[in-house]
């Protein structure tokens, strides 16, 4: 996997974007993602390559202690280079790979946050933000399309006590940038969000990039009074597929209706930084007892989720797309549960590269899911499956050769991978 990384770019694209005075900034790098491609949440984890055979295949692996020391080496300048890297990696591995990224018409970036919980008071930057826990505030925007799986575009680590929503424009913009870099102009490009997104610099960033926007908006008066006004018979009853479990009411809900009106977002704002969009609103009828609201008989019997949007879809089309935003609440989870398990240091721009450092081992495991031929595979079952090979190692005319074992389940995806990195890069098909 390391393999596919280097002939994507990996070692040239850390050794050509940064200026960090510290030797072998590649080959460090290069351990830090490779510990976390084999589990390690931690800097003292990364001794996992120095145990059985690892080290022999790898080769150049540096012990936990350099690592550290490395990792406090850096400033938020070299978090930036890293983040550069981290780009050119995305598009080498894009062009290795060509199924990596789908050729659908649509291709999404979404953008969220998350805290990620520290302890202690040695942590820069911990602070208690809205989850109410004390910890470190990561931003995430991620590239997908209906066919295929998402890779990170961008990150940030931030301050825990940030607003989700501040500077997520900039970071948009950067994910557009490098959106256009890896697939090219065809594909139409649609920012999702959640309500902490809906801002008008968001709005306005994605509409000057050309793209399509939906946006969760909170209940503000407009809202509720745009929503009100809709006619009784412009709802369309929509099925989901399968009953999804709301927490807000506590009760499983399998059908909604879909409606929506013109609408004027941010009329608080100057008049050129008002937005006349699409409010697509989906209401679901409260199946318990209906709490008492100051709202009316309306917003007694429906609970209603709406978004802003400019595109030219349906209403029920857009509600079934924008809902899929979840998705990248799925890769902010599977990062949390392997390498983001722990923000390891006391030093925030260490903290800021070991981020940088998740989400490039991210987009390798899920470049070498796709070359593999298992699809959207996550990275623990990309651990379990191809990762942790049980070969036997046998060195003949100075050659490393591994010897897999006889009936091994994962033995042809084990195959394609290695094809893949070893290979010259897959024509891309349309």
């Amino acid at each position: 996997m390391i393999e596919l990384a280097e002939t994507a770019g990996l070692s040239a694209a850390i050794a050509g974007a940064s200026s960090l005075p510290v030797a072998n900034v590649a080959a460090k790098v290069r351990t830090v993602v490779a510990g976390m491609l084999a589990g390690a949440d931690s800097i003292d984890d990364l001794d996992v390559l120095r145990s059985g055979g690892t080290a022999r295949v790898l080769g150049g692996v540096r012990a936990p202690s350099t690592i550290g020391t490395f990792l406090r080496s850096f400033t938020h300048g070299h978090v930036l280079q890293l983040h550069a890297a981290h780009r050119r990696l995305l598009g080498g591995l894009a062009t290795k790979v060509p199924g990596l990224v789908g050729t659908d018409d649509l291709v999404f970036v979404d953008v969220d946050d998350t805290i990620r919980q520290v302890h202690g008071h040695a942590k820069d930057g911990a602070g208690f933000g809205y989850s109410g826990v004390r910890g470190l505030n990561a931003l995430i925007t991620t590239i997908s399309t209906p066919s295929s799986a998402p890779v990170v575009a961008e990150c940030s680590l931030r301050r825990g006590s940030t607003r989700s929503g501040k500077g997520a424009d900039w970071h948009i913009k950067r994910a557009l940038t490098t959106l256009r870099a890896v697939t090219g102009a065809n594909q139409r490009a649609w920012v999702r969000g959640d309500s902490a997104f809906a801002t008008a610099k968001n709005v306005h960033t994605a509409i000057k990039a050309g793209a399509w926007f939906s946006f969760t908006i909170p209940a503000w008066p407009t809202v509720n009074k745009a929503i009100s006004q809709i006619p009784d018979d412009s709802w369309t009853p929509i099925q989901y597929p399968n009953a999804i479990w709301d927490d807000e009411a506590q009760q499983w809900v399998s059908q909604a209706e879909v409606a929506e009106t013109d609408f004027v977002a941010f009329v608080s704002k100057k008049t050129d930084q008002q937005v006349a969009c699409r409010l697509v609103v989906r209401r679901v009828k409260r199946l318990g007892e209906a709490p008492s609201t100051d709202q009316g008989e309306l917003f007694t019997v429906y609970r209603h989720h709406a978004f802003i949007t400019n595109t030219t879809l349906s209403a029920v089309q857009a509600d079934s797309f924008h809902r899929s935003h979840a998705i990248v609440e799925q890769v902010i989870a599977e990062l949390k549960a392997g390498p983001l398990a722990h923000l390891p240091s006391g030093k925030f721009a260490a903290n800021a590269a070991w981020l940088a450092c998740a989400v490039m081992a991210f987009n390798i495991s899920r470049a070498a899911a796709v070359a593999a031929g298992t699809g959207k595979a996550r990275m623990a079952t990309v651990l379990r499956q191809i990762i942790a090979t049980p070969a036997r190692l046998a060195t003949t005319g100075r050659r490393l050769i591994m010897h897999l074992p006889t009936r091994w389940p994962w033995a042809q995806a084990w195959t394609n991978l290695w094809d893949t990195a070893i290979g010259p890069p897959l024509a891309a098909t349309s």
